[in-house]
């Protein structure tokens, strides 16, 4: 029993006039979009001796997958587009049809040619994009110094610790302030019993390091009681130790540095910790990852839809429409991810809307079309 239809001359011909139009396409949406400021700004640096020659052509490499995780579902856009468009243009698609070929089996080349783009797209942001930041980094010697602050909470969800990190650079922390929270709570505020500041510190895997530290302890009245100097001492043991880590490592990363592995235990840490606002952002963008490559094969459809054309039918048309969607498909993402984020809608309902509206224009351009 065959399960698939044999491999003719016409699928071989679509494939590669559509592979061939992809590639161009994304070619020219990487050369458009790293050319205005990435490119510039390259060369300024190279020019400044900030960059040497290798370095620079590293910067611009490792850039590339950044662009190509949006490249690749433009490119099969106006691939299937171009091919199909030019195809009526030739009146071949009319011969194809005289011949016997249904729609769905017109298109059979340019699913297969999606469904390889979609899986390299996939590939793209879970391994290449994290993989290309943390080396620009590494390159460019850059670590993000930023303040962070961590709260732990006991079984009841009360504050019992705060620690709040003025600066942070890898596993080095300097001007660090630990507030101690007392059993005594006001209506709006936690009683505070010690405040601890130390000019630097260390993270571990079981414990965060603090030297050169000034306690300051605070009666019931909120008043200094007293003040005492301390060589070292020791905050966030265990598990809270390397959770706090874990938070503070990836809140000045952004979601496209790092991997679905790692996201997925980050969301998990963020629902378990109760920062209810990142987890709903997070989550929308880890299922983002999902979704977004799939995008591939609806736009290569559509594509091949909007490329169905008389001959004598405006080019313009089609290729306006095509644009317009991929706007406001980019366009609309962040509109989406603030959705999440705040709560108005499931990150679920957020990451698969946009391919659900472009399955009903794929739905209302194949009613339109007299095919």
């Amino acid at each position: 029993m065959k399960f698939l239809p044999k491999i003719t001359i016409y699928d071989k011909y679509i494939f590669n006039q559509v592979m061939i139009t992809t590639f161009v396409a994304i070619l020219l949406f990487t050369v458009v979009w790293i050319a205005p400021e990435m490119l510039l700004n390259t060369i300024k640096k190279t020019l400044a001796g900030d960059y040497g020659i290798k370095t620079a052509i590293l910067v611009l490499f490792y850039e590339l997958p950044k662009i190509l995780g949006k490249a690749f579902p433009v490119g099969l856009l106006l691939g299937s587009l171009f091919t199909f468009d030019k195809l009526s243009k030739d009146s071949e698609l009319t011969i194809f049809r005289a011949v016997g070929l249904s729609f769905k089996r017109i298109i059979a080349p340019v699913i297969v040619l999606s469904l390889i783009v979609t899986w390299m797209c996939f590939v793209t942001y879970d391994k290449l994009i994290p993989l290309a930041a943390q080396k620009l980094k590494d390159i460019k010697g850059e670590y993000t110094t930023t303040q962070y602050i961590y709260t732990q909470k006991d079984v009841n969800n009360v504050p019992v610790q705060a620690v709040i990190v003025s600066r942070f650079s890898q596993n080095k922390m300097i001007n660090i302030i630990v507030l101690d929270f007392s059993k005594q709570r006001y209506s709006d505020v936690h009683q505070l019993s010690n405040i601890f500041y130390a000019k630097k510190g260390r993270t571990y895997q079981d414990h965060w390091a603090l030297y050169d530290v000034t306690k300051y302890k605070i009666n019931n009245d909120g008043i200094f009681e007293a003040i005492q100097q301390i060589p070292a001492m020791s905050v966030l043991n265990g598990e809270s130790a390397k959770n706090a880590y874990t938070l503070m490592t990836y809140s000045v990363k952004k979601e496209r540095e790092i991997t679905n592995h790692d996201l997925h235990n980050y969301i998990k840490l963020l629902k378990k910790e109760g920062l209810t606002e990142e987890y709903r952002y997070m989550l929308n963008k880890y299922l983002q990852r999902f979704f977004h490559p799939f995008v591939c094969i609806l736009l290569a459809v559509m594509g091949a839809l909007l490329g169905f054309s008389k001959p004598r039918e405006q080019r313009l048309i089609g290729f306006t429409i095509a644009i317009g969607c991929i706007f406001l498909y980019y366009i609309t993402l962040p509109f989406f991810d603030l959705l999440a984020e705040k709560g108005v809608l499931h990150p679920l309902i957020t990451a698969i809307f946009p391919p659900l509206a472009f399955l009903a224009a794929i739905i209302g351009f194949y009613k339109t079309k007299d095919l």
